[in-house]
């Protein structure tokens, strides 16, 4: 598996003359790099005018590895090509490198630049990339790539020192201003010149080279890398430097919050989310990166009703960064829950909620929860008093779908808490403290559904808000706590397990208890402390509040169908169909739908007289149509229409993987009825036999029942209002949302349809 690496934009507050006379300074030898033996420039030219410096030369590296696995490949010095173009008119510095030494059996590559600031020509940036591909190294090829990783991250720290030791030497020879590069006025500006090869090198970079990942940079650490120390045990240290001690201004910071087509820099990073190390600077924005280009060109309005609203947006960078911290930085396992969680949101437009969702009042009245204050950390306190709260009550008043949509909303608060209070303590805070009062606990909370329904919202918490409580005390534990615990804690992660605290009786009141935790002003009340806590203090819920089962179940599925997004079920043999009818022939068929199980062609016709299928279903409401096994599954086209005859398809078919997430549009040229199909993919055979294909028989395995699952939404827009709703009149899909073995495969957006005739 290649491994990849990709820095943060890191910023040195001096400018790029500056830091290019500090970089020079490290080259012929330099003692802060003592793995670096010789180099060998091998081609140096410059144009005329001097604004183009290149140098091509061979470096000679000391690897710090085991003497065993030199003797066993045979080498006591591992070799690397660099190529540096220096442009002093655009004020640049590109740099690259390859491993010479085992290219045929491990090819390292390195991209490394400097340049000016776009936004403080006074400042010089600094970014680099690299990958590792270990192909076949004497059957050592897993523990090389381990020690590898393992030194290049120490390596991209290591390296911060370097450029900052000679900044720091120029300024006690007192330079501290280098001239701009300037044209002459009688020197040609395109002409190139090969100078004659130095004995001793003048440029010598044992850093590898950056390209820049994604655009608009804001920092202030640099960072250069040397590629070499990866793959070759190397220590070699890099050459960028980051001058942390000032940090920019908070507003240029915030920024870079929300602007997903920004690149992350060091600044911003440390400011907002924490010292990372280099591997999960780049894990984050490698997977940041993943989903701006996954989701590219996909921004439409969900709300059909509000052009206004504002778009479907990736989530925030500390919203990535918690998934990652989930899966200890794995990027395809973070990829993938985080992908399954944003298909979740998007559904049930949880990005919403805050706005949307109104607690019913018997919630305001009995539900003993809510915010109180901080901790000492800084974090967001939330304060539940279980024991006092009746859960039978509330489940038989309000039923499992209102509390899951009430504690949704106290997790969507805790996220904004949290946000505004990094921004008032200065620090990052990413999670919220949970204070549990368990006075009052007995059996009657242990009520069968009351337990089923605290079960399925650990669920649902846990799979999509990953890594948001910080700390969770739970004070006064009865006897009965036990039998609770031992009912909740398997469904509960043990990452998240190894954050309770447990006091029983008074316990919390001594060495260790809620003195180290929360501040003595702020202990409510109830607890002893003198603040007043405003969370209710509930009670039984009257029992002419209750409502019955079935008033229940159809509230429930009014609550969580107020999605604009529909689901359906596609069998073999049974499409599933939407019909529009089309008054206005300048109009625009818009349409989103993830692809949850399964492979599914999409299709789009058009008819100038309705579909009469030849039976109706009542239930189905004001649609006729013929259903399917599955209840949600409707077919329109009745079998003995005739295709081109009673109806013609006006979109190319689209064949859609299992996760994709897949939008488009048809700007209608005729009135009558357009009938969207999603039919089940049937894996062809091979081309030159009636055999199928081992892909396509192991493909298909992975559907069971022969079922798929869509999930979709459709609008149609006036031609005029067309452009502010979706940004393209193709369809495209990308492995955007619930994830399968197709997501990591669909790393980019395709056009996939074309306009209709």
């Amino acid at each position: 598996m290649v491994q990849k690496y990709q820095s943060p934009i890191r910023v040195y507050k001096q400018p790029f003359e500056l830091v290019m006379e500090a970089y020079e300074r490290r080259f012929p030898t330099c003692h802060l790099i003592p793995m670096f033996v010789d180099s060998e420039v091998l081609e140096e030219t410059e144009s005329e005018d001097g604004s183009m410096h290149q140098v091509q030369r061979r470096c000679k590296l000391d690897v710090d590895a085991p003497r065993l696995l030199k003797r066993i490949a045979g080498v006591d010095y591992v070799y690397f090509s660099q190529e540096n173009t220096l442009n002093k008119r655009e004020r640049t510095l590109h740099i690259e490198s390859h491993n010479e030494t085992f290219s045929n059996r491990v090819i390292i590559h390195e991209l490394c630049s400097y340049s000016a600031h776009p936004e403080n020509e006074d400042w010089t940036c600094f970014e680099q990339s690299a990958s590792l591909d270990i192909k076949s190294f004497f059957g050592f090829e897993s523990t090389v790539e381990k020690m590898a990783m393992k030194q290049y991250a120490s390596s991209i720290k290591k390296g911060k020192e370097i450029i900052e030791f000679y900044l720091n030497q120029l300024e006690e020879e007192g330079i501290s201003h280098v001239p701009r590069w300037t044209p002459s006025l009688d020197a040609p500006s395109s002409s190139v010149t090969t100078k004659p090869v130095c004995a001793t090198p003048k440029l010598l970079h044992l850093e590898l080279p950056v390209t820049p990942a994604v655009s608009i940079p804001v920092s202030t650490d640099a960072n250069d890398c040397e590629i070499a120390n990866a793959i070759n045990n190397d220590a070699t240290q890099n050459d960028a430097t980051s001058n942390d001690a000032n940090s920019q201004p908070d507003n240029l910071m915030e920024n870079q919050t929300g602007t997903p087509d920004d690149k992350l820099d060091a600044d911003y990073i440390k400011r907002y989310l924490g010292d990372l190390t280099p591997l999960q600077e780049s894990c984050l924005i490698r997977l940041r990166q993943w989903l701006q280009e996954s989701h590219k060109g996909k921004t439409l309005t969900l709300t059909p009703s509000s052009p206004s609203s504002p778009p479907f947006q990736i989530p925030k960078d500390e919203h990535i960064l918690r998934f990652l911290r989930a899966r200890d930085f794995n990027m395809e396992k973070a990829r993938e829950i985080l992908c399954q969680s944003l298909t979740w949101r998007k559904q049930h437009q949880v990005d919403y909620l805050l706005e949307t969702w109104t607690s019913p009042q018997v919630l305001n009245d009995y539900y003993t929860g809510g915010w109180h204050h901080h901790d000492k950390e800084g974090r967001p306190l939330y304060i539940l008093r279980l024991g006092q709260m009746d859960t039978k009550g509330l489940v038989r008043a309000l039923g499992e779908e209102s509390l899951l949509r009430h504690v949704l909303s106290i997790n969507e608060e805790g996220l904004r808490r949290c946000e505004e209070n990094t921004k008032v303590f200065g620090r990052p805070i990413s999670c919220w403290t949970c204070l549990v009062d368990l006075e009052g606990l007995n059996m009657r909370h242990l009520w069968r559904p009351g337990v089923k329904a605290l079960l399925r919202i650990i669920e649902v918490v846990e799979a999509n808000y990953p890594e948001t409580l910080g700390r969770l005390l739970i004070l006064r534990a009865p006897r009965v706590f036990p039998v609770l615990w031992t009912l909740v804690s398997p469904f509960i992660d043990e990452n998240t397990r190894k954050k309770f605290l447990i006091y029983a009786g008074n316990d919390y009141q001594g060495p260790g208890g809620l003195l180290d935790y929360i501040d003595k002003e702020v202990i409510p009340d109830f607890l002893g402390g003198e603040c007043m806590c405003e969370v209710p203090e509930g009670g039984l819920v009257p029992k002419s509040l209750y409502r019955t089962a079935e008033e229940l179940e159809n509230e429930d599925i009014s609550l969580w169908t107020e999605t604009i997004y529909q689901s359906a079920s596609v069998f073999k043999g049974a499409p599933h169909e939407v019909v529009i009818e089309i008054i206005d022939a300048a109009s625009v068929i818009t349409w989103d739908f993830d692809v949850c199980k399964g492979d599914v062609v999409f299709h789009l016709y058009h008819s100038k007289r309705a579909p009469q299928p030849p039976r109706k279903d009542p239930l189905v409401g004001q649609h006729s149509s013929i259903t399917a096994p599955g209840g949600n599954n409707i077919q329109l086209i009745d079998k003995s229409w005739t295709l081109g005859l009673d109806y013609s398809m006006v979109e190319s078919p689209l064949t859609c993987k299992e996760g994709e997430s897949v939008q488009g549009s048809h700007v209608t040229r005729w009135p009558g009825f357009y009938i969207l199909q999603w039919r089940f993919h049937t894996m062809p055979g091979s081309a030159s036999t009636n055999l199928p294909r081992v892909d396509d028989v192991l493909a298909s395995l992975q559907v069971s029942s022969h079922k798929c699952k869509v999930m979709y939404y459709t609008e149609v827009i006036g031609s005029e209002d067309f452009r502010g709703s979706m940004t393209s009149l193709e369809s495209s899909h990308s492995g955007f949302s619930q994830l399968s073995h197709a997501t990591s495969s669909s790393n980019h957006s395709q056009s996939s349809s074309m306009i209709s005739r």
